[in-house]
C-alpha cells in the first residue's frame, strides 16, 4: 500500500503542482515512467512497479476525461497507461532523428535506410510477461518482433490496463502463457513488411502516430467481408483462442532462450508491438499519447455498444450500470447522441459524483437504494429505453434486463468470470418484447477513425 500511495503522488505530479491538480481524481490507471533509469534498476524494481500499476487498475477505475470529436465521439477515459521511454540506443536502434513535415513529430531512421528504424537481429526490448496467477508480472527481455505482410511494428508510447487484462492475471479467464497482455495502445510506426499493401504503407508511413484497437480484423473472413469487424473469425480463433496472430504463430520470443511468448491482441505491455494495419488509426497531433491509449478499448467498446447494439437516438432514456472506464465512456456517448434521461448506477459515491461530469442526469447508488425501482421512478414507472450492463456480473445482468421498459433493449458489454450465467424472466422477455443483445466492441475499420477524428481514413 505504501508503494501504491507513492505512485499515486507521482502520477498526480504530472498534472502540475497546483491545488486544483492535486485535487483532481486519479486516472483510471497510474502512468509508470521508466525514463532515466538504468537497466539494472528497472530489472530489480520492475516487479514491484508492475504490481502497483495492476493494483490501481483494479481498485480505482476512476473517471475518464472527455474529449469528443465534433464529427462523432472522441471519447476517452483517463489513462490506463504504460509508458516506455528508455533510450533507443540501448535496443540496438540507430536514433538518427528528423522531423516529418506531414506529421510534425519526431521519428527515426537508420543511416542506411530512409524507410524507418534499423533493427538489428540482436535487438531486445522490455516486456511485462505473465506466467501464472500466483506470480506477479515480470519485466523481461524479449526479441523485438518483426512484422509479417499486413502487420505494422509499433514503438509503444502508452498502453491501457483493462479489466480484461485483470481477468487473465487473476486466472478468471484461461489464456496461453507465458504471455504479454495489453490490447489498447498508442505509438509510433517503426516498420512495415516489404510485401505489405502499398496503400497501407502510404496510410501509415514510418514515423506516424497511431492508436491501436483491441479487435484487429483480418478483413477477409465471412464477418469482416460484411463489415462486422467485431465478429472477426480469425480474431477470436487466434488472438483470443491461441494467443497468436493469424498465421498461428506468435511474434514474441524471450531474448535469452528463444522461448515463445504468447500475445493478447497486440501484446501492448512491451516497448514494441505488432498490430495488424486493419487495427490502426492515425492519432491526431492534438491528442496526447497517454489519455488516448484507451480509445482502442474502453471508448471503442462503448462506441460500438451505443452505436450498433443500443442504436441510441435523440431523446432516448438510458441507464448505465457500472461506471468505470467503459461505463463512463457510455455516458459521454449517450450525451453526445442526444439522450434525455441518462442514469448512472454504481456502488461508489465518488464514481457517481464523477458520472455527473460525463453526462449523467441522475445517479443511483445500488447499495443504498433499489436500483430497478429508482430507475422506474425517474422514468415515470416505465423503465428506460436502453439499459447497458458494463460490469460483468450475474446480478447486474439481471438488473439490466429488469430496468428496461416494455419493448426496451438491454445491452450487455461487461465480461464476467468464465462460466458465469445470467438469469432472465423469459415470460416478460416474450410477452413484453424485451431485447437482450451482447456487444464486444466496435467495427474497427469504420469506427476507430471516427473516434479519433482521423481525416485520412479511407
Amino acid at each position: 500500500m505504501q508503494n501504491s500511495k507513492l505512485t499515486a503522488q507521482i502520477s498526480r505530479s504530472q498534472d502540475g503542482d497546483s491545488e486544483s491538480a492535486r485535487r483532481r481524481p486519479l486516472p483510471m490507471v497510474v502512468v509508470f515512467y521508466l525514463e532515466g533509469r538504468r537497466d539494472e534498476q528497472i530489472s530489480k524494481e520492475g516487479g514491484v512497479a508492475v504490481q502497483v500499476v495492476v493494483f490501481f487498475c483494479c481498485c480505482c477505475c476512476r473517471r475518464p476525461p472527455s474529449f469528443f470529436s465534433a464529427a462523432a465521439v472522441a471519447a476517452a477515459a483517463a489513462a490506463a497507461a504504460w509508458r516506455w521511454l528508455a533510450p533507443a540506443r540501448h535496443h540496438g536502434i540507430e536514433p538518427t532523428t528528423h522531423r516529418d513535415a506531414g506529421i510534425g513529430r519526431r521519428c527515426y531512421s537508420s543511416p542506411s535506410s530512409s524507410s524507418g528504424y534499423h533493427v538489428s537481429p540482436s535487438s531486445s526490448m522490455k516486456g511485462a510477461v505473465f506466467r501464472d496467477p500466483a506470480r506477479p508480472l515480470s519485466l523481461e527481455l524479449l526479441q523485438i518482433p518483426r512484422p509479417q505482410p499486413g502487420e505494422v511494428l509499433i514503438r509503444t508510447k502508452a498502453c491501457g490496463v483493462c479489466r480484461s487484462d485483470l481477468h487473465i492475471l487473476k486466472g478468471d479467464h484461461t489464456f496461453a502463457s507465458p504471455c504479454v497482455v495489453g490490447h489498447e495502445i498508442t505509438g509510433e510506426v517503426v516498420e512495415h513488411h516489404p510485401l505489405t499493401d502499398p496503400k497501407m504503407v502510404h496510410r501509415f508511413p514510418v514515423g506516424s502516430l497511431v492508436v491501436g484497437a483491441f479487435i484487429m480484423p483480418c478483413g477477409s473472413c465471412f464477418h469482416c467481408s460484411k463489415g462486422h469487424d467485431e465478429l472477426c473469425e480469425d480474431f477470436f480463433a487466434y488472438c483470443r483462442g491461441r494467443g497468436t496472430l493469424y498465421d498461428g504463430n506468435t511474434r514474441l520470443f524471450l531474448h535469452s532462450t528463444g522461448e515463445p511468448v504468447y500475445m493478447n491482441s497486440m501484446a501492448g505491455m512491451a516497448e514494441y508491438c505488432i498490430v495488424l494495419a486493419n487495427g490502426l488509426a492515425l492519432l491526431p497531433a492534438s491528442l496526447p499519447y497517454s489519455e488516448s491509449a484507451i480509445l482502442g478499448c474502453a471508448a471503442f467498446t462503448a462506441y460500438g455498444a451505443m452505436t450498433h447494439a443500443a442504436e441510441v437516438r435523440p431523446g432516448d432514456s438510458i441507464a448505465v450500470i457500472g461506471v468505470g472506464g467503459v461505463g463512463s465512456s457510455c455516458l459521454q456517448i449517450a450525451k453526445a447522441f442526444g439522450a434525455s434521461d441518462i442514469i448512472a448506477v454504481d456502488i461508489s459515491d465518488e464514481k457517481l459524483r464523477e458520472a455527473k461530469i460525463f453526462g449523467a442526469t441522475h445517479t443511483v447508488n445500488a447499495i443504498k437504494e433499489d436500483a430497478i425501482e429508482k430507475i422506474k421512478t425517474i422514468t415515470g414507472g416505465m423503465g428506460v429505453d436502453i439499459a447497458v450492463e458494463a460490469l460483468g456480473k450475474p446480478q447486474t445482468f439481471m438488473q439490466c434486463v429488469q430496468s428496461v421498459r416494455d419493448g426496451g433493449k438491454a445491452v450487455m458489454i461487461g465480461l464476467a468470470k468464465s462460466g458465469a450465467v445470467g438469469e432472465v424472466d423469459t415470460n416478460r422477455l416474450v410477452r413484453r418484447k424485451i431485447k437482450v443483445i451482447g456487444s464486444y466492441g466496435a467495427r474497427t475499420r469504420q469506427d476507430l477513425p471516427k473516434l479519433v477524428n482521423d481525416q485520412n481514413a479511407p
